[in-house]
C-alpha cells in the first residue's frame, strides 16, 4: 500500500536537494536501486513484451525501475494516456510513488534509426541538427529546442536524450546527422542555445532535461567507424585535438545542464585507460567531476554491460556494473537489472552509500523538474499543443532555408525555377510541384529534370537489426547511380539535390548537375519552395564534402576539413541574388489546374527507393496494401520510413518464400 502520511518529501514549498534528502532517507534499497535503470518501452499494453527483447513495461514497474525510453511515434492521444497510466499505475501500485521519467531521443526531424532518433510523427519537423549547423541561427535553435520542451512535456516526456554536441571530424562517421557539424565555435553557440530552449534559464517544472553526449566528444573515430559496433570502438587524436572536442561540453556545463551521456568509445594512444567512456574512472570521476566540477546525472551510453563493453569484455555482467559504478555513472542507460545491482550490495561489492550518491542525483532531478506534484499531463490539452500549425509553419521554413546552394549554373535549370514549365521528377512526390510545374512521365519531355538523391552508404548487418540502420562505409555513389543520373542529364538540364546526413562524394555529380543542392533534412514541399523562389537557401556547408575517398582515407579523424582538395569546403553556399524577392506559395486553382503525370513502366528503381516514397503514390501503396500488409502494422515501420523498400521487405516479410517476395517487388517495379 502506499504510504499516505505527510512527510517533507511531499512539502512542494520545500527546495528539491532538501526533498530528495528526506526521501532518499525513507526509500527502501529496492526503489533506490531502480532509479538506476533506464531501459526501452513500449507504449500500449503494459503486459506486451518490450522492443528488441526487453521485459513488458509491467515487468518494469514491478522491478522498481522508473525512468522508460520510448521510441515509437504513435499519436498524440495516445502517447500522453500512455504517460498517464504509467503514472497512474505507479501511485497505486507502490508505496513512496517516484514519478516515472519518460524520455527520447530527437524526434522532430526526419532521422530513420532507431538507435539514434526517430521521424517526427505527430510533432512538429524541423531540419536535422545539422540543418542548425547549416544555418547557424543560436535565436531559432532555441526557439526551436522551446518548441521541442512545448511538445514533449505535453505528452509527458520530460527527459531528452540530446542535444548531441560531438564534432563531425571525420567525414565517414554514421553519427554525423545528430551534430551540428565540424565546427567546434558553432557547435558551442548553438549547443547553449538549445540547452536554453530546452531548459529555460534554469531547470524547473516546466523544463525538460537535457542530456548532452557524447562526452568527453565523440566523432574522432577510427576509420569513421561508430563505437555501437566493435569495429568503430578506437576513438584516436592523431591531429591532438582531444580539448577541441571537449570545449562544447564545458559550455554545456557552464549553463547548467542537467545530465551527460559518455559515449562508447575507447581513448587509444591518451593519457587516459583504454576502456570504454563509462567504465572510465579518470573521464567520468576525474575530468568530469573532479576537474569540471559537474555533480549532475551521467547516465551511460545504452547496452554497456549488456552488448557495448569495449576494453572490458573480459569482465563479467556484475563486474561491469561494479567498474561503471567506480568510474561514477549514475544510470545504466538500455539496461533493466536492479536485480543484479541488489546482489551486489548484499555481497559488499556494491555500498548502500554508492547508491544513495546516484539515487539523490536522480531523486533531486525528478523533484525540480516538478514530477511529484504534477506527474500527470492534460491529453485534451496535448492535442492542442503539440504540432500546432505554427509550429509545423516554423519547422517547414527552417527546413527550407537550411538548404545549401553548392552549384546554380545559368540556363533553364538555374534557380529559382521558372513557374509553369515542364518537368521531370524522381526521388519525390510529384503533388508537391502541383501549382508550381507540370510534371511530366519521361526526361524527354521535360524543360527540367529534378532529381533528390540521399548520401551513400554501405548496407551492413541484417535488415531490421541496429547495424542495418547505421549509414556507415563508403561516401562514394555506387557507378550505376552515376550513370542513371548522367542519362537523364544528357537529355535535359538537371538539377540535384542529395539529402547528407554525413559527408559524401559529390564530384561526379558536379558535371551533371546544372543546380546542385545539399538539405539536411527536408520535406518534398520544403524543397519545393526553394526550387520555385518562394523561399531562398541560406544554409552554409556544415562539414566540408571531400573529393574523393582517397583523400578522406589519408586524413586526420579527428581533425576538421582535413582533406587537401575537397569538392565544397566548410562554410560554402551561394545565395539568391541580391534582387530576389519570394514569390506567393501557389493557389488550390493554380495546382488544380497543373498536370502532374507519374512514368509508366520502371518508375523506381526499388533498391533506391524509399518505403515514405511508395506510401506517397497512391498505386504504389495500393500494392503494398495486397502485398505487404504486415508492413502497416510492423513496429518498425515509423524508423524504417527512409529504407528502400527492397531492405524493407526482407525486414518485415522475412518468413515469406523469397518468390513470394521477388513477385510483389516486381510488380512494383512495373508500375
Amino acid at each position: 500500500m502506499r504510504d499516505t502520511t505527510q512527510h517533507p518529501y511531499q512539502d512542494p514549498t520545500l527546495a528539491p536537494a532538501q526533498r530528495a534528502e528526506d526521501l532518499l532517507a525513507r526509500l527502501p534499497l529496492e526503489d533506490k536501486a531502480g532509479l538506476m535503470f533506464q531501459p526501452l518501452t513500449v507504449i500500449g499494453d503494459f503486459d506486451a513484451p518490450g522492443p528488441i527483447g526487453y521485459p513488458s513495461t509491467r515487468t518494469l514497474l514491478e522491478r522498481r525501475i522508473n525512468h522508460f525510453n520510448t521510441l515509437q511515434a504513435l499519436s498524440v492521444r495516445e502517447m500522453a494516456e500512455w504517460a498517464n497510466a504509467v503514472q497512474r499505475e505507479i501511485r497505486e501500485r507502490q508505496p513512496f510513488a517516484v514519478p516515472a521519467t519518460i524520455s527520447s531521443d530527437p524526434r522532430h526531424a526526419f532521422g530513420n534509426n532507431p538507435g539514434t532518433g526517430m521521424a517526427a510523427g505527430p510533432f512538429s519537423q524541423w531540419p536535422e541538427q545539422l540543418g542548425f549547423g547549416a544555418l547557424d541561427d543560436p535565436e531559432l535553435t532555441e526557439r526551436f529546442a522551446d518548441t521541442v520542451r512545448r511538445e514533449y512535456r505535453a505528452v509527458g516526456i520530460a527527459l531528452g536524450l540530446h542535444p548531441q554536441i560531438d564534432l563531425a571530424t571525420d567525414p565517414r562517421w554514421s553519427r554525423a546527422g545528430g551534430t551540428y557539424g565540424q565546427s567546434v565555435e558553432v557547435t558551442k553557440r548553438l549547443a547553449l542555445a538549445y540547452v536554453r530552449g530546452l531548459q529555460g534559464v534554469q531547470l524547473g517544472p516546466q523544463s525538460v532535461a537535457a542530456m548532452g553526449k557524447h562526452f568527453p566528444g565523440g566523432g574522432p573515430q577510427k576509420d569513421g567507424e561508430d563505437p555501437h559496433f566493435d569495429y568503430g570502438r578506437e576513438q584516436v587524436y592523431p591531429g591532438g585535438t582531444w580539448g577541441m572536442h571537449l570545449e562544447p561540453f564545458e559550455e554545456v556545463l557552464d549553463a547548467g545542464i542537467s545530465q551527460i551521456m559518455p559515449y562508447y568509445g575507447v581513448p587509444v594512444g591518451t593519457e587516459y585507460d583504454e576502456v570504454g567512456f563509462s567504465f572510465n574512472a579518470q573521464i567520468v570521476n576525474g575530468l568530469l567531476r573532479d576537474k569540471l566540477g559537474f555533480d549532475g546525472i551521467v547516465c551511460s551510453d545504452w547496452g554497456i554491460l549488456s552488448a557495448t563493453p569495449w576494453g572490458v569484455e573480459h569482465l563479467s555482467f556484475e563486474q561491469r556494473m561494479v567498474k561503471a559504478l567506480e568510474a561514477g555513472i549514475d544510470q545504466f542507460g538500455g539496461e533493466a537489472r536492479p536485480d543484479i545491482l541488489l546482489r551486489l550490495v548484499a555481497k559488499g561489492q556494491v555500498s548502500e552509500e554508492r547508491i544513495n550518491t546516484s539515487a539523490r542525483r536522480l531523486l533531486r532531478e525528478k523533484f525540480t523538474l516538478g514530477l511529484f506534484d504534477e506527474p500527470l499531463v492534460d491529453v485534451e490539452r496535448a492535442e492542442l499543443t503539440v504540432g500546432t500549425p505554427e509550429a509545423k509553419a516554423a519547422g517547414m521554413a527552417a527546413q527550407a532555408a537550411a538548404h545549401a546552394l553548392l552549384t546554380n549554373h545559368e540556363g533553364p535549370a538555374h534557380l529559382p525555377l521558372k513557374k509553369n514549365i515542364n518537368v521531370y521528377v524522381e526521388g519525390m512526390d510529384p503533388v508537391a510541384l502541383a501549382g508550381r510545374a507540370n510534371v511530366v512521365a519521361t526526361p524527354a519531355e521535360a524543360d527540367v529534370a529534378v532529381l533528390r538523391l540521399a548520401a551513400p552508404f554501405e548496407q551492413r548487418g541484417v535488415p531490421g537489426d541496429l547495424e542495418s540502420f547505421f549509414h556507415a562505409g563508403s561516401l562514394d555513389f555506387p557507378a550505376d547511380d552515376i550513370a542513371h543520373v548522367a542519362a537523364i542529364s544528357a537529355q535535359v538540364p538537371t538539377v540535384i539535390d542529395v539529402y547528407l546526413d554525413r559527408a559524401a562524394v559529390l564530384s561526379p555529380l558536379v558535371p551533371l548537375a546544372s543546380a546542385l543542392v545539399a538539405d539536411f533534412g527536408a520535406s518534398d514541399e520544403a524543397f519545393a519552395r526553394v526550387l520555385f523562389g518562394e523561399a531562398a537557401p541560406q544554409g552554409k556547408l556544415p562539414f566540408e564534402l571531400p573529393s574523393s575517398m582517397a583523400e578522406v582515407e589519408a586524413s586526420r579523424p579527428d581533425v576538421p576539413s582535413d582533406t587537401p582538395h575537397p569538392a565544397f569546403p566548410f562554410g560554402h553556399g551561394l545565395r539568391y541574388p541580391d534582387d530576389w524577392t519570394p514569390r506567393p506559395q501557389p493557389t488550390e486553382t493554380e495546382r488544380a489546374a497543373t498536370t502532374l503525370a507519374r512514368p509508366r513502366g520502371g518508375r523506381y528503381r526499388l533498391h533506391r527507393t524509399s518505403v515514405g516514397l511508395l506510401l506517397k503514390d497512391p498505386e504504389a501503396k495500393v500494392l503494398l496494401t495486397e502485398g505487404l500488409p504486415q508492413l502497416f502494422d510492423h513496429p518498425m515501420l515509423n524508423v524504417s520510413l527512409g529504407m528502400d523498400i527492397e531492405t524493407v521487405t526482407t525486414m518485415v516479410a522475412a518468413d515469406l518464400p523469397a518468390e513470394t517476395r521477388a513477385a510483389f517487388l516486381a510488380r512494383l517495379a512495373a508500375l
